[in-house]
């Protein structure tokens, strides 16, 4: 009786997986992702589960789709999860979408919130299955891009099924971990089939029950799939499928070894060929190894073909299972695998493949001295950088465990190990290995250059003790003046201490000009603070492409221009420095991703001094998010200005939340518990705000010094009010001309002598609308003291100020004050109301715009043009619409916003105001 065609075959003993791969389909139909992990050792049936679940999915409706990822993927970006967005009769990007990916694999961050994008688009008309098989060997941007998509397509109707061998820490782990604990997330670990499904498989491949000696047999795989199914084809023999190790199932060599027995040498030394070359190879490759033309390895692929061992679909030639592939490259001898792997790192580089492709076969022959095999490792290393910084890391830590302790070129390879794990951004890794280095003799140069390349990223991070101890080290004497000079100001730096005379060499003057603006700024002088900033930055960019001992230790240009944007804000230049913003970001993929939390944290605090607290809100979210997607520290500023937010709208327990969740990640946070004080009015609570905006720098601290004194005149602390006159004047004082720091300074000490309307005046020459609005109250406090009926005119503005701004709990104070006078709040005015969860109205201003925009047919670019924003961000505002509209799509987003444009009164805006 023929076999029974494999089409036709079920998937024996796992009813129970299955069960909880039909959960997660339905948790994504239901508009919600989920995520399976299927996990188990080679040959336990992953990839038979995968299909089958495919089919499931087919057949509820899902657009499935599905690929695998190959050992050699690590090598190429978006290499594993590329083939399951393109295949299948329906592939979920059109051939556009998916080359338009091709230039964005150099920045990952903006490539994962693009396909995010595209998927949660493609969702909206059926629900999407995306399975990947052999995960554990998933490459590095992969495994980044998956791990980002569950994050942003939580509200989105897509399951993801992965399938993986237990790798403690690998891309499985990876994408999990990264995942909020409340997600959807299953575990499938497959266990050996039990003895009536491994007897059923035999009945599915057979046509008829097996008879009593090949049951006994088939019960001896000990419930391997792969080890019943190979017996049934006469793969392994009789007496060879009892035991099975973790690395390949035993029996296996020897039932290969007697299946290629009656073989030619000619086939047999293909089959060798293409074990060494991988899973997959080309018949090309195979004829150059084999020395032979193409056209005169035809029988000998159709022989091995035959044996059930290879494949060829006219493009590539694959063997059958990986573990086949094992068995054939296990048993050829280790001298033999090492030579035809030298072999194919030859052929690989002379038919100009480059280093990276020759790389596994480096990794796979190299001994340790081996200077070619340090070589090629060195320039895959540096070919791979910038779309694969993970395996770049492996290769150059590889090539310098290679190099010999003699050779000349040891100090090299390190400095490129330290190099390529900085850019990398493994920060912490490159400084255990410099310790490590500098534990033995290496020269001054070599000793400065790694200690600076590690500076950079210290003083970002506000690491500055640690700064201070590397840059001082008595190895450094004999190092190259330019050296020397950029560890002296980088001690400046970590100290605060004078930078000394200027440098000759533009790195280290660059690092001197940083040194005095920070001096300068800690004074409260920003004029200085944004001159040394403008000299900073052309001393860096004058820096590059400099020859001598090389970049180390620089600050990059852009990273300055972020700084001086701070204080062109506190010079009341926000919307120049808002402009200049979007002007660096206006293109997110243009930009570099691994800066997009600190343009995020600099456009929340711009935002945030400009009165505009959803935009600033929503900048924070999103510089919170990229710091987590990243693995980046989350700058100290962010906490305050989601904590400021949270204090203007009236949320205490949010504000409460906010700098728990910043204390907890080790952000001491004394100005918010200060602010907490003040808004629970406990005495001395202001006095306690002044106290602790002296001794630390948060965003706007003129507005925090007003708000404390305000809160001192009010409850008579003439001591913390003279203070904060104190700080605001000298603060005046060394800002001329600057309109902002005048009028606080101006109402504080208005204040103090019973005036303070003056301050009203200077304020509006100001771009700060929650200063403004907070003297307009001062004075109308003032007049309401009085008696003077004028008082209701001031108190109006300042609520109408307060609420253009979202600072709902000033409108509610305001508010309160004018009842005794007559005034009420304006009709319709939904400022006073709490802000739903859900719904149209949850929505802020501009999400509402975000959605009018989206729905007119704008798209991400177009509507971050019109609004003068970034793509990324209106991508963040569109997925916080997404859930809270509870759609799943554009056109779901557009019907909604039309029909609330047919109800009557009013209506979401769908066009951008002014």
């Amino acid at each position: 009786m023929p076999a029974v065609p494999q089409a036709a075959r079920p998937l024996r003993g796992r009813d129970a997986e299955l069960g909880t791969v039909l959960a997660a389909l339905r948790h994504a139909q239901s508009g919600r992702s989920a995520l399976v992990v299927v996990r188990g050792e080679p040959g336990i049936g992953k990839s038979a589960l995968l299909g089958a679940s495919v089919d499931q999915a087919s057949a509820l409706g899902f657009t499935a789709t599905a690929a695998a990822a190959h050992e050699t993927d690590e090598l190429s970006p978006l290499a594993s999860l590329g083939p399951a967005l393109r295949c299948g009769p329906l592939p979920l990007l059109n051939s556009q979408q998916f080359l338009d990916l091709a230039p964005l694999t150099v920045q990952p961050l903006w490539l994962a919130e693009h396909l995010a994008v595209l998927l949660q688009r493609r969702a909206g008309s059926t629900p999407l299955l995306i399975a990947l098989d052999d995960a554990q060997w998933a490459d590095p941007l992969t495994t980044f891009v998956l791990r980002i998509l569950l994050g942003r397509l939580r509200s989105a109707p897509i399951a993801f099924l992965l399938g993986t061998r237990p790798a403690a820490g690998g891309p499985a782990d990876q994408v999990v971990g990264g995942m909020e604990r409340n997600r959807w997330v299953r575990w499938i670990d497959l266990a050996p089939l039990r003895d009536e499904a491994v007897l059923a498989v035999a009945v599915d491949h057979l046509g008829h029950a097996a008879g009593p000696e090949l049951a006994q047999r088939l019960l001896g795989t000990r419930g391997n799939p792969f080890l019943a199914v190979a017996l049934l084809r006469g793969l392994i023999g009789p007496d060879d499928a009892g035991d099975h190790g973790d690395d390949l199932p035993a029996g296996l060599l020897d039932g290969v070894r007697r299946r290629t027995a009656g073989a030619s040498e000619r086939c047999r030394a293909l089959l060798r060929a293409a074990g060494v070359l991988g899973v997959q190879s080309r018949l090309d490759d195979l004829a150059q190894l084999l020395g032979e033309p193409a056209t005169q390895l035809t029988g000998p692929l159709e022989e091995a073909i035959g044996l059930g061992l290879l494949t060829d679909d006219g493009v590539t030639i694959t063997f059958r299972n990986e573990l086949l592939r094992r068995a054939v490259y296990q048993d050829m001898p280790p001298s033999a695998r090492a030579a035809m792997h030298r072999s194919v790192v030859a052929h690989l580089i002379a038919s100009g493949r480059g280093h990276a492709a020759a790389a596994p076969h480096v990794l796979a022959s190299a001994v340790p001295g081996d200077a070619t095999a340090v070589r090629v490792l060195q320039r895959a290393a540096k070919e791979l950088l910038r779309t694969m910084a993970v395996t770049a890391v492996t290769l150059i830590q590889r090539a310098f465990e290679l190099v010999a302790d003699d050779d000349p070129e040891r100090e090299e390879v390190a400095r490129d190990v330290v190099t390529i794990l900085v850019t990398a951004r493994h920060h912490d890794e490159a400084a255990v290995f410099v310790d490590r280095l500098l534990e033995g003799a290496v020269s001054p140069g070599t000793a400065a250059v790694t200690q600076l390349s590690l500076a950079p990223h210290l003083w970002s991070t506000g690491r500055l003790g640690e700064l201070a101890g590397r840059t001082r080290d008595p190895r450094f004497t004999g190092a190259a003046p330019a050296l020397r000079a950029r560890l002296a100001a980088y001690a400046a730096l970590a100290t605060g201490s004078d930078a000394g005379e200027v440098a000759p060499d533009p790195v280290a003057r660059s690092l001197q000009l940083v040194a005095r603006a920070e001096q300068a700024e800690r004074a409260g002088e920003c004029g200085a603070a944004r001159g040394y900033y403008e000299q900073a930055r052309a001393a860096a960019e004058e820096g590059l492409g400099e020859d001598g001992p090389g970049e180390a230790g620089s600050l990059h240009a852009s990273r300055l221009e972020l700084r001086e944007l701070l204080v062109r804000g506190r010079l009341d230049d926000i919307n120049g420095a808002l402009a200049r913003l979007a002007d660096l970001d206006a293109h997110g993929i243009d930009s570099d991703p691994w800066q997009a939390p600190r343009v995020a944290v600099v456009r929340a605090v711009l935002e945030l001094g400009a009165g505009r607290l959803d935009a600033a809100q929503a900048a924070a979210t999103a510089a919170l998010q990229w710091s987590g997607d990243i693995g980046d520290t989350v700058d100290a500023r962010l906490w305050h200005v989601l904590v400021l937010v949270a204090f203007h709208r009236g949320e205490p327990s949010e504000a409460r939340s906010r700098i728990a969740d910043a204390e907890r990640r080790g952000v001491p946070m004394p100005v918010g518990r200060a602010l907490l004080a003040l808004d629970e009015d406990e005495p001395r609570a202001a006095a306690g705000l002044v106290r602790e905006l002296a001794a630390g720098a948060v965003p706007w601290p003129e507005e925090l010094l007003v708000e404390a004194a305000c809160a001192a005149h009010r409850c008579g602390d003439s001591d913390t009010l003279h203070a904060a006159d104190d700080v605001l004047g000298a603060l005046a004082a060394r800002n001329p001309g600057v309109a902002s720091m005048a009028g606080a300074a101006a109402l504080t000490h208005g204040l103090l002598i019973g005036k303070p309307a003056g301050a009203v005046d200077l304020l509006r020459q100001a771009p700060r609308p929650l200063l403004l609005a907070r003297s307009e109250e001062e004075v109308g406090r003032a007049a309401l003291d009085r008696g003077d009926p004028s008082s209701a005119e001031s108190l109006q503005r300042a609520r109408d100020g307060f609420a253009a701004c979202g600072a709902t709990a000033a409108v509610l104070r305001v508010q309160r004050l004018l009842q005794p006078v007559g005034a009420r709040r304006p009709r319709g005015s939904a400022e006073s109301r709490p802000r739903a969860a859900t719904g149209w109205e949850s929505l802020t201003t501009m999400e509402r715009r975000v959605a009018g925009l989206i729905a007119d047919g704008h798209t991400n670019r177009s509507a971050a043009a019109e609004l003068h924003l970034s793509p990324s961000t209106i991508n963040t505002h569109l997925r916080a619409v997404f859930t809270k509209l509870g759609v799943h799509s554009r056109v779901q987003l557009a019907k909604l916003v039309l029909s609330r444009a047919d109800e009557p009164g009013p209506g979401p805006a769908l066009h951008h105001e002014g």
